[in-house]
Parts: structure tokens; C-alpha cells; sequence
């Protein structure tokens, strides 16, 4: 399966989405750095945005991405 990282970072290039763009699903900019830096585990809040705003399967998001 996917990390959850691949996941996101797969949907930001279909989308032509930035970093700046995914503070709005995960947070400030040092937190969207950390996540997809694999530092920061994703929240369930931060899954629930990613799954309705990007449609990302939250199964994929809930997987430990380390």
C-alpha cells in the first residue's frame, strides 16, 4: 500500500497543488513540512480534511507513513 505521504504527495501533483495549499488540510507551513518530511504522524482531524478536500481513501492516510 501507499504511505500516506506517497498518497499526498501523488494528489498535489495531479492537482498542480503547493506546499501552501495543504496548510489548509494540515496546518501551518513548519506542519506540512513535517508531515511530508515523514517527522509528523498525521492527526485524524488532518485525515478527515485530507479525505473530503483531496479525496484521498482515509485507509491509505491512516497508515503509518513511517
Amino acid at each position: 500500500a501507499p504511505d500516506p505521504v506517497e498518497a499526498i504527495l501523488f494528489m498535489m501533483d495531479q492537482r498542480g497543488l503547493s506546499r501552501r495549499d495543504m496548510e489548509a488540510f494540515i496546518g501551518s507551513r513548519a506542519r506540512v513540512s513535517e508531515v511530508l518530511n515523514h517527522r509528523r504522524q498525521l492527526t485524524l482531524p488532518m485525515i478527515r480534511k485530507l479525505h473530503a478536500g483531496l479525496g484521498i481513501p482515509a485507509e491509505v492516510l491512516i497508515q503509518p507513513g513511517f
